[in-house]
């Protein structure tokens, strides 16, 4: 899913409203994997919000909180695009934090102006994280995907 549907609208957005997801969404489907697009921002991390509500999922994945059993991040888009350099070791923190076993790599789309998906890997491999945790996340796959 798409969590945050429209930047430019300027919604609310941040930690309550992922709260509210946690609390009230997730609830209607335990038993269902669910995933989790651009660590649920629109893409990078460079708006503070975005991190807010991400940091709400991983206060929950830290609590073992049986809502987010069959979440899934998926990381496209957090690299190649914005201000991601600067932002690299946070984005590698945040990654970490969330757990290596819940992150699926993802290369978004190449249209109207998207990486390619090799350019968008390319980008991915920059972060600062090690070749086993790049290993874990390439092989990394889907429950509804087995």
């Amino acid at each position: 899913i798409h969590r945050r549907s429209s930047a430019t609208r300027i919604r609310p957005y941040g930690a309550p409203e992922a709260r509210a997801f946690i609390e009230r969404v997730l609830p209607s489907a335990p038993d269902v994997a669910i995933q989790i697009a651009h660590l649920t921002g629109g893409g990078t991390l460079d708006d503070p919000k975005v991190d807010e509500a991400l940091t709400e999922f991983i206060r929950a994945f830290r609590a073992k909180d049986a809502r987010v059993a069959h979440v899934w991040m998926e990381v496209s888009g957090i690299a190649g695009y914005g201000n991601w350099r600067e932002k690299a070791t946070l984005i590698a923190q945040r990654i970490r934090e969330i757990g290596m076993e819940r992150v699926l790599y993802g290369s978004d789309s190449a249209n109207g102006g998207g990486l390619t998906p090799r350019a968008a890997w390319a980008a991915f491999r920059e972060l600062p994280l090690s070749e086993e945790e790049f290993r874990t996340i390439a092989t990394n796959v889907a429950p509804y995907m087995r």
